[in-house]
C-alpha cells in the first residue's frame, strides 16, 4: 500500500482525515500513483494535474523521501521506501508572490 499526504484544502475536497493509503498496480510510478489516487477520489481529478496533458500543476509540488520529486517525469519510478509503503509520498501546495 502507498501511503500519501495530501494539503489540507485537498483533504476537506476528498473528505479524508489524515493520510490516504492506495493499491498500485505495476510500477510504483508518480503517475500511477496521481492515477490510483484519482481513481480513489474523483474529485481530485484536475486539481494535482492539467486534465488534457497530465502534467503536474505548476503550484503542486510532489515530495518524497526528502527529495523535490516535482520535476521528474511521471512514469519515473519513485523511491523503495514510498513503492513498500515505509515513507509516504507527499502532495505539496506550493506559495507564489512577490
Amino acid at each position: 500500500m502507498i501511503r500519501v499526504v495530501l494539503p489540507a484544502h485537498l483533504r476537506t475536497l476528498a473528505q479524508v482525515q489524515g493520510e490516504v493509503t492506495l493499491a498500485v498496480e505495476g510500477p510504483v510510478t508518480q503517475g500511477a500513483v496521481l492515477d490510483a489516487l484519482e481513481a480513489a477520489y474523483p474529485v481530485l481529478r484536475g486539481t494535482l494535474r492539467d486534465h488534457l496533458t497530465r502534467w503536474r500543476r505548476p503550484l503542486v509540488r510532489f515530495f518524497a523521501c526528502r527529495e523535490d520529486l516535482s520535476n521528474e517525469p511521471p512514469d519515473a519510478p519513485l523511491p523503495d521506501a514510498v513503492a513498500s509503503g515505509t515513507e509516504p509520498f507527499l502532495i505539496v501546495g506550493a506559495i507564489a508572490g512577490g
